[in-house]
């Protein structure tokens, strides 16, 4: 769970001109005990308000982020092999098909 959705469970929907203090269709919250109004951003915000646009949902799970740079990592390194194979066979290919035409 979120912060700001923890902390609104324990508020109560904001009215009036406060219900227009979260951006981009969020969900507002006041917050009695503290006498502040928090919000609940939909997908792909964040910000106090809800203000900030997140082109990409990162992560936060550490193991998660680890995870992903391995198989990033390890996708890159068979690619590079996968390369100089391929390279390695296309030279002896030409070099099979140049010394079978200087025998001929």
């Amino acid at each position: 769970m979120e912060g700001g959705l923890m902390m609104a469970e324990h508020g109560e929907p904001c009215s009036g001109e406060e219900a227009s203090f979260c951006m981009n269709g969020a969900t507002c919250y006041k917050l009695p005990s503290m006498d502040t109004l928090s919000c609940v951003c939909n997908v792909n915000y964040k910000g106090i308000r809800c203000e900030q646009y997140q082109l990409l949902i990162i992560s936060q799970n550490p193991e998660e982020t680890g995870l992903i740079a391995a198989v990033v990592i390890l996708a890159i390194l068979i690619l590079v092999v996968l390369i100089f194979i391929i390279f390695k066979l296309y030279k002896l290919v030409k070099a099979k098909n140049s010394s079978d035409s200087r025998h001929q």
